[in-house]
C-alpha cells in the first residue's frame, strides 16, 4: 500500500515528539561569541547540498535543496533536545505544518525522479536516499554550532511565509552545511588578555620589633 506524502511527514513528527521526553535541562546559550559559518545563497545542484542527483531538472534540484534543509532540521529536533532554549522540536513540527504543501510537492517531485531514473526500484533508492540525507546531519564534534545554527533557520522558518521555503533553503543551506565542522567558542580567541597592575607595598616598619627581630627585618627590607 502506497504510503502518502501527509502520512510520512505526520510520521516524521510524530516520532520527534515522541523523543521530547528525553529532553535534559541545559544552559540558554550555547556560545560567548557564536562561531561564523560560510554562508551565501547556494543552488540545488551544488554538490555542497547532499547526495548528487544525476540528470535532475532544475524543478528536481530544488525539491533536492529543500528535502535536504527539511531533513537537517529533523536530524536537530533529534540531536539538540539537550537545550529546550532552541526549541528545535517545536520549531521543526510548527514548520511542518506550515509549509505542508510546498513540503509535499517536493516529496511527490523526488519521488518522481527516482522512478524516472531506476524505474521500479525508484521507491526504494528514494528510501535510501532519504536515509543517507539525514546520516549526512550527523554533527558529532560540531554538535553545539549545528544545533544553534538549526535553532535559527528553524524560527526563521516559521517567520517564511508559505510557499517561500525553498528561498529559505537556498539562502541557509551554505550555513547549514557549514555548521556540520566543528569550531570552537570565539570568547577564546577573541577576548583581550587581563593585564593586572602591580600592588605597591609599604616598606614594612621594623622600628616597634624587638633587637633581633629588628636586625632580620632590617635585613630583609
Amino acid at each position: 500500500m502506497r504510503v502518502s506524502v501527509r502520512t510520512r511527514l505526520n510520521q516524521a513528527a510524530l516520532a520527534v515528539l515522541a523523543a521530547t521526553g528525553l529532553a535534559a535541562p541545559a544552559s540558554a546559550q550555547l556560545f560567548l561569541v557564536p562561531p561564523s559559518f560560510p554562508s551565501g545563497p547556494i543552488d540545488g545542484s551544488d554538490p555542497l547540498v547532499g547526495l548528487p542527483l544525476p540528470g535532475a531538472t532544475p524543478a528536481e534540484y530544488r525539491a533536492h535543496l529543500l528535502w535536504n534543509l527539511r531533513s537537517g532540521l529533523n536530524v536537530a529536533a533529534l540531536q539538540c533536545q539537550f537545550s529546550p532554549f532552541l526549541r528545535t522540536v517545536g520549531n521543526y513540527n510548527a514548520l511542518l505544518a506550515h509549509h505542508n504543501r510546498e513540503l509535499a510537492a517536493a516529496y511527490t517531485t523526488l519521488e518522481g525522479y527516482f522512478r524516472r531514473r531506476h524505474g521500479r526500484t525508484g521507491p526504494r533508492e528514494f528510501d535510501l536516499y532519504s536515509t543517507q540525507t539525514y546520516n549526512g546531519f550527523s554533527a558529532l564534534n560540531a554538535q553545539l554550532g549545528f544545533c544553534q545554527t538549526a535553532s535559527r533557520i528553524g524560527k526563521e522558518a516559521l517567520a517564511t511565509p508559505k510557499g517561500q521555503f525553498a528561498q529559505l533553503a537556498a539562502t541557509r543551506m551554505r550555513e547549514f552545511r557549514g555548521s556540520l565542522i566543528p569550531a570552537p567558542d570565539g570568547y577564546n580567541f577573541t577576548r583581550a588578555p587581563v593585564r593586572l597592575t602591580p600592588i605597591a607595598l609599604s616598606p614594612r616598619d621594623c622600628s616597634s620589633l624587638p633587637r633581633n627581630e629588628r636586625r632580620e627585618c632590617e635585613r630583609q627590607r
